[in-house]
């Protein structure tokens, strides 16, 4: 599968809206948010993801999302601003998480490896430089699992076949929005590391 922007179709990315947490360590199903459709394709489409998918049990936040993506993909809103258009492609919007991996893998014709992430981390976790290494160097493709609200539930952690070390900063401060930690997870997955790591 190429890519118009000749990076990595191998990989795709899930954002959840359930099974996840809230503040108070309760499982629930997060509001989809026009920012995060938008913002996410949009770096699906920069780094030449295969997919997006927008998670979500719930039928009206479906309709909502599909409202939102045939906006941009249809008349006025696709003449107005193509590269829109083109980021929002990507976009599939789904019930479950078994859903989306068994859709990818009949897109791929083949099994998808999961990587699940999330601010906590995990004693086995996978770094960045050992997931890299093995995008580039496996014939296997990825879906990365994104969680809304407070992160992913542990049976998400738990079934995924890897989880990815978290993203950190300097400081003990670590509640990034999903849509800002994607688009790191991926740069640093997928961008140009010519200059180095």
């Amino acid at each position: 599968m190429a890519s118009e922007t000749g990076s990595c179709s191998k990989v795709a990315i899930a954002l959840l809206h359930y099974p996840v947490y809230d503040k108070n360590h309760r499982v629930v199903a997060t509001a989809v948010t026009n920012l995060d459709i938008h913002d996410i394709a949009r770096t699906a489409r920069t780094f030449g993801l295969a997919r997006y998918y927008v998670v979500t049990p719930v039928p009206e936040q479906r309709e909502l999302s599909r409202r939102i993506v045939r906006h941009w993909q249809e008349g006025w809103g696709a003449g107005y601003n193509p590269k829109r258009k083109a980021a929002l492609d990507l976009v599939s919007i789904v019930s479950t998480l078994d859903e989306a991996a068994s859709g990818l893998e009949k897109e791929f014709g083949g099994p998808v490896v999961t990587v699940a992430t999330g601010a906590g981390g995990a004693p086995n976790s996978v770094s960045y430089a050992g997931l890299r290494d093995m995008i580039r160097g496996e014939d296997a493709r990825f879906l990365l699992l994104l969680g809304t609200g407070w992160g992913l539930a542990t049976e998400v952690m738990k079934r995924a076949d890897y989880i990815l070390e978290p993203v950190s900063g300097p400081g003990s401060y670590n509640h990034l929005a999903v849509r800002s930690a994607a688009a790191i997870i991926v740069d640093r997955l997928l961008g140009d590391r010519a200059g180095g790591d």
